[in-house]
């Protein structure tokens, strides 16, 4: 295979850069970034895929742990509001430990998808970090990484998420404030009631104006848990690390994430519309066999139940660490522009 020397630079051919690992050592274009994070998911897809396996299993037994610590502590509660219903002297203050356990459960789901999300974070940027150089990785030295530093990769999901929310909150707040004191100056029959809900759906258009600010914030700390993981920062220096980085290049950062994101996500939506269409399919032609009963239709339709539910949850298991490894890639390319990394990567590689 003939070599094609590219840009002349000094009156000789200019060397293409380095590439030990997933990407060249130089500044990235789209397909490198894509390439790349398929590239690593290849090449360390067993880490990758256990450590989202144990995140979701980890996840899962704190939230089914928990819940039904919590549901039994709720059980008093329900059979109360069962009593007082069938009275008819129900009272709202029997109801309040009934909602607090309901919102303690799904704090405890929060919780526990916080945790996955935290540990495949942590997971992907020591998985970025090897490939990078071209080194392979096991499964104990990405757990042992990761783990050490799932406290500051948390409190970096935590913040991006409360600093994408907070204009979002403050906004659906004035909002309801502003539509209940409209509400409330409408007298009925005074013919307001038309101009008053043209107020309101303009006032719930303006709404959707509050996602292209959370967006910019989510977009400006994407970089924060791969920063928090590969510089061993804190929260909040990962986060201005971040924000640092993406400066200048929000655009070109929130493109390949949109990429690589409308890619795993109609792989997503084409294996969820093949599952239900087969399960459709089974359901409604079981009925119409020749021999089927009320119990074998039940146990068909449970099983692809199941199955379907199952597969979902493996999509999501597979397609999981994409995103982070773009962002992953994306930080390293942002170094590599800014701070001159490639070469002292490449000394890495040679050491």
């Amino acid at each position: 295979m003939t070599y094609t020397p590219g840009p002349y630079r000094y009156g000789f051919p200019a060397a293409p850069p380095p590439k030990p690992g997933v990407i060249p050592l130089a500044p990235l274009e789209l397909g490198d970034v894509l390439a790349g994070a398929f590239g690593a998911y290849r090449r360390h897809w067993k880490a990758l895929f256990g450590m989202a396996l144990v995140s979701y299993a980890l996840a899962a037994v704190v939230v089914v742990g928990l819940g039904a610590a919590g549901w039994a502590a709720l059980s008093g509660p329900w059979e109360a509001m069962g009593d007082t219903s069938s009275t008819g002297s129900a009272d709202l203050s029997d109801l309040t430990p009934l909602f607090a356990g309901l919102a303690g459960l799904w704090l405890l789901l929060a919780l526990g998808v916080l945790l996955s999300t935290g540990l495949l974070h942590g997971a992907v940027a020591v998985v970025v970090q090897e490939a990078v150089l071209g080194r392979r990785v096991g499964f104990g030295t990405v757990w042992r990484r990761a783990w050490s530093r799932l406290g500051s990769v948390l409190g970096t999901v935590v913040l991006s998420a409360l600093a994408a929310l907070v204009p979002v909150v403050l906004f659906l707040a004035g909002l309801c404030v502003m539509l209940f004191a409209l509400l409330a100056s409408v007298e009925p029959g005074s013919g307001d009631e038309v101009g008053a809900a043209l107020t309101a759906l303009l006032l719930l258009f303006l709404a959707l104006g509050t996602t292209p600010v959370a967006l910019w914030i989510w977009v400006r700390f994407s970089l924060a848990p791969t920063a928090a993981v590969v510089e061993s920062a804190g929260a909040l220096t990962a986060m201005r690390r971040s924000a640092q980085l993406v400066r200048g290049s929000w655009w070109r950062i929130f493109g390949c994430t949109l990429v690589m994101g409308l890619i795993v996500g109609g792989v997503s939506l084409a294996v969820q519309t093949v599952i239900s269409l087969v399960t459709q399919s089974a359901v409604f032609g079981v009925p119409l066999t020749r021999h089927a009963t009320p119990g074998t239709v039940f146990s068909s339709v449970a099983t692809l139940a199941v199955t379907g539910g199952l597969l979902q949850l493996l999509t999501q298991l597979v397609l999981g660490p994409l995103l982070p490894l773009t962002s992953g890639l994306l930080y390293v390319d942002q170094r590599i522009r800014r701070e001159n990394l490639g070469p002292v990567l490449a000394a890495r590689t040679a050491a």
